[in-house]
């Protein structure tokens, strides 16, 4: 396949041909590795190359969506998508339209510190197998998972409003994982990070893989929680979850304007916590992952609040949805490959620093927990709950013991003006997963918060007596 931009007089040929009021294709060329251990095997090492595209037609309000592997298919991809937008016109009850946008022309050019696609296949193997075999020589540390992964995409976009965009976007990840075994007692512990950065982010971590097998066994005799109403500091990690699952997700503009119930409450100007609470959903932050200059619908990506002192400012859109709403284009619409059509999801989002120090927020804490990562839950509209990867008690202001089977529920709205205290030590990061939605998965995001306290929180447990 030619080089990327060496397709533009192509790519913009077939759209100058094509009969839809609006037409966009988006071209993909990704490179990918992964290495992946699993107790002391190797279960997979691979590298690839795909190559894809998808063309968008809009006639009369209608979508029509053609894939495909080959540029030589690329005029007819064209003609097809607009000969399904054509034959969906007539029959759908809700038209689309697109938001105004200026056409954009640009190149972007990652710029990594340790280029990962240099590094051999066998060093990246060598490289994951010893951070997993540091975790297994931890007595009681039965299994481990250690996996790696990056790709490197090509990505072009192109429209007949004019618009012609290349970028290119690096991903790299790690996952250490660690289950310890007593009896019948089995506890697990891990860290996971990803970024847009160079094969640098994951070498010398044998210390955070030490780090992660000792806490599994740490767990082993680390106390369940009693369940009950607690004063709760969530730290950077958890905190950043939090408002991404169980706040950010309903303030995605396509969900939120399918539901009545949904729209009432999220309404510009309604009150939600303290002055001092500030959620942000950033565009772009270099070197975070997911992080790209533009989004799949080749919107330049911008800052915006979702919260301002305590105040909703608005929601996340796609070029659809600010149409529908009346509002602008945020640079939120996003898919996970050139397979999907873009929906609208979140990039960074992150609660904003504060002014409290973490010292101060455990003062005056006579009996509360101290929340740390997340280790899964779930969002049904407002109510969320989550599982803490581990916890500590707070007596009397100060750490006590360690604590397991940490779950956190409630109703976001109330536990945002529960919010009393937001730290001085604001942390964004991307984890080794990522978002799901609509049936693409993984995105990736990241997000991040300094530590909160918040009041008043539910958690389950054991029941007290």
């Amino acid at each position: 396949m030619p080089a990327m931009l060496e397709l533009e007089p192509k790519v913009r040929a077939a759209i100058a041909k094509s009969r839809a009021d609006y037409t966009e294709v988006r071209l993909e060329r990704e490179w990918r590795t992964r290495v992946l251990f699993q107790k002391d095997r190797l279960e997979n090492i691979e590298a690839s190359t795909e190559v894809g595209g998808l063309v968008r037609c809009l006639v009369g309000g209608g979508w029509g969506i053609a894939v495909f592997n080959s540029l030589d298919e690329l005029g007819k991809k064209v003609e097809e998508a607009y000969r399904v937008a054509k034959a969906v016109s007539p029959k759908i009850s809700e038209r689309s339209s697109l938001a105004p946008l200026d056409p954009v022309e640009d190149e972007v050019h990652a710029r990594l510190a340790r280029d990962f696609r240099e590094i051999p296949l066998v060093k990246k193997k060598e490289l994951v197998e010893h951070y997993n075999q540091i975790m297994l020589s931890v007595p009681k540390v039965v299994s481990t998972t250690t996996r790696y992964t990056d790709s490197f995409k090509e990505w072009l976009f192109a429209n007949s409003e004019g618009t012609f965009i290349f970028e290119e976007r690096p991903d790299i990840t790690l996952v250490l994982a660690a289950t310890a075994r007593e009896g019948d007692n089995i506890q697990q512990a891990f860290e996971s990070i990803g970024e847009a950065q160079g094969f640098e982010l994951v070498e010398g971590l044998e210390e955070k893989a030490k780090e992660v097998a000792d806490r599994a066994v740490a767990l082993l005799s680390a106390k369940p929680v009693e369940g009950g109403q607690y004063t709760v500091i969530l730290d950077q990690d958890l905190a950043g979850v939090f408002i991404h699952e169980a706040f950010g997700h309903l303030c995605e503009a396509d969900f939120t304007y399918k539901n009545e119930r949904m729209r009432e409450l999220l309404q510009p100007g309604r009150e939600f916590g303290v002055k001092e609470l500030n959620i942000i959903e950033d565009g772009f932050l270099p070197g975070r992952r997911g992080n790209y200059r533009y989004d799949d619908e080749g919107v330049p990506r911008r800052r915006i609040y979702l919260i301002k002192n305590g105040v909703l400012q608005g929601l996340m859109h796609s070029r659809e949805t600010a149409a529908k709403l009346g509002a602008e284009p945020t640079g939120n619409a996003r898919a996970i490959s050139y397979r999907f059509e873009p929906i609208v999801r979140m990039r960074n989002t992150y609660i904003d620093r504060g002014t409290a120090s973490f010292e101060e927020m455990l003062r005056g804490i006579d009996h509360g927990i101290y929340a740390k990562s997340a280790f899964g839950g779930q969002t049904e509209f407002e109510q969320f709950t989550f599982s803490a990867a581990y916890a500590y008690e707070i007596e009397h202001g100060e750490l006590g013991e360690m604590l397991r089977d940490v779950v956190l529920t409630g109703n976001v709205f109330e536990t945002l003006k529960n919010i009393d205290m937001i730290g001085d030590d604001l942390q964004i990061r991307g984890g080794a997963g990522g978002c799901g939605k609509g049936g693409q998965s993984p995105l990736p995001v990241t997000d991040g918060a300094p530590h909160i306290r918040i009041q008043n929180v539910t958690i389950g447990g054991r029941a007290r007596c």
